[in-house]
């Protein structure tokens, strides 16, 4: 199976979008998790996703700023920043707002364990093992992050 070169395609979704995620990868096996999302101009936002690893922010369109506890970085594109595992930041666009994407490691699935004692069939509700990010239903009944996007699963 062939895939569209991501240039182009990004860039058509760049030019509809009008708040919020609007693009991500969405490709099995991936070792990445990316998204792009668009901040509204004037606004600020903390990019989805867990803080525990490392983060690359990636401005395409428009500029604002990037708040860290370091102190303040102008972004306008193109411009990258690499973030370390538990960087506290916040995006805070620009008059024009901003498009950027955020690339980081995507986390491995946890892997299955089964009952030792007492256990027989699975749970009358499975709400559990749905992803509040993807929504997609987790395939191990224990699993605590989605094998597809990486979230934390409710407990």
């Amino acid at each position: 199976m062939t895939h569209p070169p991501a240039g182009p395609v990004l860039a058509a979704l760049v030019s509809r979008a009008t708040g919020g995620r609007y693009w991500r990868l969405d490709r099995p096996g991936a070792g990445l998790d990316v998204e792009a999302m668009h901040i509204s101009p004037g606004t600020a936002a903390e990019p989805p996703g867990d803080r525990s690893r490392e983060v690359l922010v990636i401005a395409l369109d428009g500029g604002g700023r990037l708040q860290t506890p370091d102190g303040w970085l102008e972004l306008a594109p193109p411009a990258a920043v690499w973030l370390p595992p538990t960087a506290e930041y916040r995006l805070h666009a620009g008059e024009a707002g901003m498009h950027c994407v955020t690339v980081r490691p995507r986390r491995p699935a946890t892997p299955p364990t089964l009952p030792t004692t007492g256990v027989i069939g699975e749970p009358a509700c499975l709400l559990h093992q749905v992803c509040a990010e993807c929504g997609r239903m987790a395939t191990e009944s224990d699993a605590r992050y989605c094998n597809r996007c990486g979230s934390p699963l409710e407990r």
